[in-house]
């Protein structure tokens, strides 16, 4: 054999290895089993899907949205498909109170909490399926929606982890955040999103090292989500030619929860998906920024 074919060769063995060394991850569905879960927007798209995930698995859950006749359809499904138990808090997660009945319900169901799942988004301002993408910052300025948001999709993110932390670290567990390529990477029309998901990165990775420098055994997940294919996305996208072409693209909502799931499971520090756009760019943008930057300006969602 030549050495050409020898190089060659080598080269894709070891890409092989990389590959398989990259997709392992150790997850093992038994170690959900009879775990307690609580997940926050659970009324439709990702957070409905992983409950029922969590549930297949045999998960005991706790969910939570704003709209309590989703919040039982969806608790009934998840009994039906195996999850050991399954309740509900209607609440809305910009109001301390709710937060706080959120986690109290945890504590007095289960008795313990492995997994907090972070993953609602919303406003009681606008609604941001009609106003995704639409306007540039400085052409509506609205500072009234702008702090609802930040309140409801980072105090509310920061107030449950605050409030779940005691019952994580007594039972070792898993603190999830989904947070999205919009937290890495600035897209133009979307400012207002970029902010709460940067805020979201800069808290939670801070959180993870401040936990592993006190030797608490409190794994942080940052799932990085690029372009999901979730009913409000699928709506968004067919108003646009360039944004039909990116539906293509997208990831589906099962595939997506179950691999925010292992990434909890396993302790991941991040998730990227699709892996190879969200983890492409992200690392793109930490050593050309200008390009990244110049790049997203033709963008249209």
């Amino acid at each position: 054999m030549s050495r050409l074919a020898w190089a060659s060769l080598v080269v894709v063995l070891a890409a092989v290895g990389i590959g398989v060394y990259w997709n392992y991850d150790g997850f093992d569905p038994e170690t959900i089993r009879g775990a307690t879960v609580v997940i926050t927007g659970c009324s439709t798209g990702i957070g409905e899907e992983m409950a029922y995930q969590y549930a297949r698995l045999g998960a005991k859950i706790l969910i939570t949205a704003r709209r309590e006749n989703r919040l039982k359809e969806v608790v009934a499904k998840a009994v039906s498909l195996g999850a050991q138990e399954a309740h509900y808090v209607a609440g809305d997660m910009g109001k301390a109170e709710d937060c706080e009945r959120t986690i109290q319900t945890a504590k007095e169901k289960f008795g313990r909490l492995d997994y907090l799942v972070l993953n609602h988004d919303g406003s009681n301002v606008k609604n941001l399926h009609e106003y995704f993408g639409t306007k540039s910052w400085d052409e509506d300025p609205d500072m009234d929606f702008f702090v609802d948001y930040l309140n409801i999709n980072v105090v509310g993110y920061v107030r449950l982890a605050s409030l779940a932390l005691p019952l994580l670290k007594e039972s070792k567990g898993h603190l999830i955040a989904v947070n999205a390529l919009l937290g890495k990477v600035p897209f133009p029309k979307l400012s207002w999103g970029v902010t709460v998901k940067f805020a979201l990165d800069g808290f939670f990775s801070s959180l993870r090292v401040e936990l592993m420098k006190a030797g608490h055994d409190v794994s942080v997940t940052l799932p990085i989500l690029g372009f999901i294919r979730t009913p409000a996305a699928e709506k968004i996208a067919q108003k646009t030619e360039q944004g039909r072409e990116m539906l293509k693209m997208s990831v589906p909502v099962d595939e997506t929860a179950r691999a925010i799931i292992r990434g909890g499971a396993t302790r991941a520090r991040e998730v990227y998906i699709p892996a190879s756009l969200c983890w492409t760019l992200t690392k793109l943008r930490a050593i050309a920024p200008a390009f990244v930057d110049n790049y997203f300006i033709d963008v249209e969602l």
